[in-house]
Order: structure tokens, then C-alpha cells, then sequence
């Protein structure tokens, strides 16, 4: 699990690191410290030994005696020094397995000098086996487009027109209630004048998946959000979930979802399952490898944004083969709002309050994904 951040180079002089804290709230623990200048850096976390090894240029430690025996949260110690080929590391030792939530360094500004945060999240080993799994080599940011144009976001309320989707035991339909959302977040995205929108469908019209697919390929986005709320037999269960494109899904939950929502082509008389297996094939033998990427790493940044705002189900990152995420040139996720068998997530997904901070909480999201202070971020 490996971040880099590249910066310029900056002129050869002493470079301090100092006033390294260590902070834990709300299941993260965060690393940060001070550095005299921009610098260059990459973060790897590994699992035997649990530990996170933070590796700098040569720099000088301006800490004071005994720095390392103050922690908290899941980092139990940490040290400095001298790391391989003439550079610096910081070495956090951890309690159990984690994963990186976000590695950044801001640029010095008002004064202040540049600072760097590391965020951790503890996980199992299974987690980390399979975020170690999910892994496709390093992971490039998303590329920025020219400074006059602006990032295409494309908005897919699933369903729709002969295809209500799931409906709640009070006759709540997904495709309404996704649409309501949708334009809940393509307000949102707008009011910040950084995103052009496009939505799959602004009104209640049937689309065919592959449509929906193509629709973000012609209009270049730079990410592709379909939106979803379903049904489960298990009345208590509820939560968001969000889903990324995987050959093999990530669990029984994620295959069935997929199986349900590929289905959807059928109800107009052609069985997409028949020839998604020919699409699928052109798709996923293109450059489809970074694109899924892009997806894990806006995923992992959703779901830490949207935590505060919603329900997330125990898993809250899943992964299967949707035919509407197979675009081989843009990142895609799937956000399953909730489940309208259960009666709170109905009542959420009803709300306009909810809808406007969820939608609040994805723009920051999007925010996050595309700004250049996180760069860095691990996918």
C-alpha cells in the first residue's frame, strides 16, 4: 500500500522536521509534523510487521529527546532516522493492521510551514489482504484538465421509466428516490462553478445499461456515479454502501447485487447478460486497470466524507462486475443509498434535510479526489 506525492525540486539547503503530534478521533489516527520546506515522500503500510514506514529526503529531526514514546489511538511507538540510499524515515509501529486513509503534504502558506498528515484507519488482516488485493501498482491522480475547463461529473439515478427498481412495503420506488438524490448532489456540484454535470436521466425514462456506460465515455467525464437504493429480505439491515467494478466480487452480497442490477436490460426484451459478455470483453481489454484504481481511491475518500452524514452498512466498500461500471476511461463507483426495506433508511432517503447533506458530503468528496493537496492519497 504505497502513496507518493511528487513535488518541484526545491534548492539544496537544510530541510527540519519538527513538531510531530499524534492525534486519534473517531476511528482514524493521524501522524503530522512540520517541514521546513516541500518535500518529496512515500508512505507503505505494511502488515508483518503491523507498522507504516514513511520515507523522506535527507533531513534533519528537530524533535526533542524521547519523541516516539508519546502515541495514541493504534500507533503503539514510532522512530527516526536515517532510511536507505542517504534518506530519512519514520517508522510507526501499529497495534494491529491498518490501511492509509490519506497521506498529504501542504504547501507552507501564511507563514506557516509546509505540513505533513498522515491518516490511518485500523483494519483486519483479511481487510488488509484485500485491500493488498485490490492493489493494481501505483496509483496516478486523476489528471487535472486545463485550468479553463472545468471536471466533468456524470450522474446515473438508476432505473427508471418501465423499470421502477426496488420499492419499499409502502410503495417508495429506488428510481424516485435516486433521481431526488441525484438532483440533490448535481445542485451541490454545480453551486461550487468546479464541475459541468451531465445525468444519464434528468426525468423518469428507461435507459439500457450499455447507454449509460457509452453516455459517460461521449461526454469525457472524469468520474461516473450511479446511484441506487435497494430491497433486502432482512428488514433490519440498512446502511450506504459504495461499489466498485471487479471481475470477482468482493463477497456473496456484492455478487448478488450485481446479478440484480445487470438484469435490469431484460425487462425491454433484450437480455444484456447476452451481450454485456461481448462488451464486457472490448472493455476490460482496454485500459480498464487505472480506471478501477482511480474508483478504490474515490471510494475510500467517499466513505470517510459521507461517515458523519449516513448509515454505512459493516462493509461499506464492495466490489462486482456491474455491466454501468465497465467505462475502460473513467473511474466509476456506485452508491447504494440505503435499503427501502428498512424503515430509517426509507425515511432518510425521503428526507430532503439527509439529501442535502449527503449530497454536501459527496461534493466534498469529489473535492477531495480531484485537488491536488491529495495527490497523495492512497488508493
Amino acid at each position: 500500500m504505497l502513496a507518493m506525492l511528487a513535488l518541484p525540486a526545491i534548492a539544496a539547503r537544510a530541510v527540519e522536521l519538527k513538531n510531530a503530534t499524534i492525534t486519534e478521533a473517531g476511528g482514524h489516527t493521524v501522524f503530522e509534523a512540520d517541514v521546513s520546506a516541500p518535500v518529496s515522500f512515500s508512505v507503505t503500510a505494511q502488515e508483518k510487521p503491523s507498522q507504516v514506514e514513511i520515507d523522506l529526503p535527507r533531513l534533519t529531526f528537530n524533535l526533542p529527546r524521547g519523541a516516539g514514546r508519546e502515541v495514541a489511538g493504534s500507533i503503539s511507538s514510532w522512530r527516526y532516522g536515517a532510511g536507505d540510499k542517504g534518506k530519512a524515515r519514520i517508522v510507526l509501529s501499529t497495534k494491529t493492521p491498518v490501511v492509509i486513509s490519506a497521506s498529504t503534504l501542504v504547501p507552507p502558506a501564511n507563514g506557516k510551514p509546509a505540513h505533513l498528515k498522515i491518516d490511518l484507519v485500523v483494519t483486519t488482516r483479511q481487510g488488509f489482504a484485500e485491500t493488498k488485493a485490490l492493489e493494481t501498482g501505483s496509483i496516478t491522480p486523476a489528471s487535472p484538465k486545463p485550468a479553463a475547463a472545468k471536471l466533468v461529473i456524470a450522474l446515473d439515478p438508476g432505473h427508471g421509466g418501465v423499470d421502477p427498481g426496488a420499492s419499499s412495503n409502502t410503495g417508495t420506488r429506488e428510481k424516485d428516490v435516486v433521481l431526488a438524490f441525484a438532483d440533490a448532489l448535481r445542485t451541490a456540484l454545480e453551486a461550487t462553478s468546479r464541475y459541468t454535470v451531465v445525468m444519464t436521466r434528468q426525468g423518469d425514462k428507461f435507459i439500457k445499461l450499455e447507454d449509460r456506460v457509452q453516455y459517460a465515455r461521449d461526454h469525457k467525464a472524469d468520474l461516473f456515479i450511479a446511484i441506487h437504493a435497494d430491497t433486502l429480505d432482512e428488514a433490519e439491515v440498512r446502511g450506504t454502501t459504495l461499489y466498485t467494478e471487479s471481475d470477482k466480487a468482493s463477497d456473496a452480497v456484492a455478487e448478488a447485487m450485481a446479478q440484480k442490477e445487470n438484469r435490469a436490460d431484460i425487462l425491454t426484451g433484450m437480455d444484456l447478460g447476452k451481450q454485456s459478455e461481448d462488451v464486457a470483453n472490448v472493455l476490460i481489454n482496454l485500459a480498464q486497470k487505472e480506471s478501477r484504481s482511480q474508483a478504490m481511491l474515490f471510494a475510500k475518500k467517499a466513505v470517510n466524507e459521507i461517515r458523519p452524514v449516513t448509515e454505512l452498512t459493516s462493509k461499506p466498500i464492495r466490489s462486482a462486475a456491474f455491466v454501468v461500471l465497465k467505462a475502460p476511461d473513467v473511474p466509476s463507483v456506485l452508491v447504494e443509498l440505503g435499503y427501502l426495506s428498512n424503515k430509517a433508511d426509507e425515511a432518510m432517503l425521503l428526507s430532503p434535510q439527509w439529501r442535502s447533506k449527503m449530497a454536501a458530503a459527496m461534493t466534498a468528496a469529489i473535492d477531495g479526489y480531484f485537488s491536488p493537496s491529495l495527490s497523495a492519497a492512497l488508493k
